[in-house]
């Protein structure tokens, strides 16, 4: 019976440990998006990362799926949103650093840029109705330790 005790306080334990962040599905801005895609990553739900990117510009989704199947979890930092707007669209560009930890305990850090576009929600009258999407990601690894890395958009 103690047997079976312990076995079931090591397994609490370790569940314990491995808690799921609560689930985050924000498209109020473009910083939120992007937050929202990390949330989805680091909960392991890869398609709904995926559906964060503009269905046109999208990378494969199998390719992104298998892109994090080493990762165990992604820390994002953001640096000051860049905004512009364009004939009924509003184009962001969030600057990020990614603190990446994967299941072997490696860690890898990556900076750059996401391009984001929110089509005003006045001007638009065909469905679906288009909430702002990630239209591309840039990154890169750097060499800077995560404390001190940003990265730029261009």
């Amino acid at each position: 019976m103690l047997r079976h005790i312990f076995a079931l306080s090591l397994a609490t334990t370790a569940a314990a440990a491995q808690t799921v962040p609560d689930y985050i599905d924000d498209r109020s801005s473009a910083r939120q998006v992007v937050a929202s895609l990390y949330n989805a990553v680091n909960r392991h739900e890869y398609l709904r990362a995926w559906s964060y990117f503009r269905p046109e510009t999208a990378p494969e989704s199998k390719a992104f799926r298998d892109g994090y199947a080493d990762t165990q979890a992604v820390e994002v930092k953001m640096g000051e949103v860049l905004t512009e707007g364009a004939a009924g669209s509003i184009h962001s560009m969030v600057p990020v650093a990614l603190h990446a930890k994967a299941t072997d305990g490696a860690v890898t850090v990556f900076t750059g840029c996401y391009y984001l576009t929110q089509v005003q929600p006045g001007n638009q009258e065909v469905p679906p109705f288009r909430p702002i999407q990630i239209d591309r990601g840039e990154l890169a690894k750097s060499d800077q330790a995560f404390e001190e890395a940003m990265g730029v958009c261009e």
